[in-house]
């Protein structure tokens, strides 16, 4: 008999960190399409949600809020993303951004892992009518941020590794890394 438990476990850590690295791609690619900067008072650089992002966005949750099976849900998104698109684009755009930094970087992970379990609740209830696709994305992507969450997966190839040799007494590395 052949033991194939050895080949196929063999650093399970570091597999987990390059899915949390290829996540990370996946979230920080929005820096490309949904963020820009903004010069506040004519000379303070702010990040904000492109043009584009903010056209689409509410014409999007529109969309998805038409057929959405929680009534209280499409309430919300209707009565107060979709009004308030513009802080709502700004919002998800430098949510995904920071999530993304966080998990591809390794960089206090457990906190971008957590905001990102919430983005994917948000988002996955906003199209949870859309297709089976669609729900069992939401449901990967949301087991996928548990595992890095309690993983703490940013200390295989990540910052926090650095962070907690640096400072391996700090409560707040402790804490968040």
């Amino acid at each position: 008999m052949i033991d194939l438990a050895p080949t196929t476990m063999r650093a399970p850590q570091k597999w987990i960190a390059v899915q949390r690295m290829v996540v990370g791609v996946w979230f920080a690619k929005s820096i490309l399409t949904k963020i820009t900067i903004i010069l506040a008072g004519g000379f303070f650089p702010l990040p904000a949600a492109t043009g584009r992002w903010q056209a689409v966005m509410p014409k999007l949750i529109a969309k998805y809020a038409a057929d959405n099976p929680f009534p209280w849900y499409k309430s919300f998104l209707l009565d107060t993303v979709v009004p308030n698109s513009h802080v709502f684009a700004t919002l998800t755009a430098i949510g995904e951004v920071g999530v993304g930094i966080s998990l591809l970087f390794g960089l206090l992970t457990p906190v971008g892992a957590f905001f990102g379990m919430l983005q994917v609740i948000f988002y996955g209830m906003a199209v949870q009518q859309q297709s089976s696709g669609q729900q069992g994305f939401h449901v990967m992507l949301f087991f996928m941020m548990l595992t890095f969450l309690f993983t703490r997966a940013g200390r295989q190839w990540g910052i926090d590794a650095r962070l907690r040799e640096r400072w391996p007494n700090s409560r707040f590395v402790q804490l968040f890394t």
